[in-house]
């Protein structure tokens, strides 16, 4: 795998073979070739790998979740955003958190079944 896009869902075995550096560095030349722009292009491109990752894993919540949001009119690439942005909030909610042990993955994968289309474009 040479080419990372986001509209498309990578081969899982193929995407899980990858160093994590080199999924964080497609992830980053796509988002430079298609000159999109973030605020932290570096930390983008980790968004997007490790939710990439968990689609591979298979990972039903966050399979789900992509789908059920492309069914709400979200493109692809959107809704890995939409998921994303629900990961930095609860990765900030860890470390905010004197016991970040006490913060499980079940309070990740609510909220990212609460997530709606609707919801994240107008948050």
């Amino acid at each position: 795998m040479l080419i990372y896009d986001p509209e498309q869902k990578p081969n899982a075995s193929e995407w899980l073979a990858l160093g994590e550096h080199v999924r964080i560095d497609l992830a980053y030349r796509f988002h430079k070739a298609a000159r999109i722009k973030a605020p932290n292009e570096k930390a983008h491109a980790v968004f997007h790998a490790i939710i990439e990752n968990q689609i591979a894993e298979n990972i039903e919540t966050i399979v789900r979740a992509v789908s059920r949001l492309q069914m709400e009119g979200l493109s692809r690439h959107d809704a890995l955003h939409a998921i994303a942005s629900v990961m930095a909030e609860h990765l900030h909610e860890v470390m905010a958190t004197e016991n970040s042990s006490s913060i499980p993955n079940e309070s990740y994968f609510a909220a990212v079944e609460r997530l709606t289309a609707k919801g994240w474009l107008n948050g």
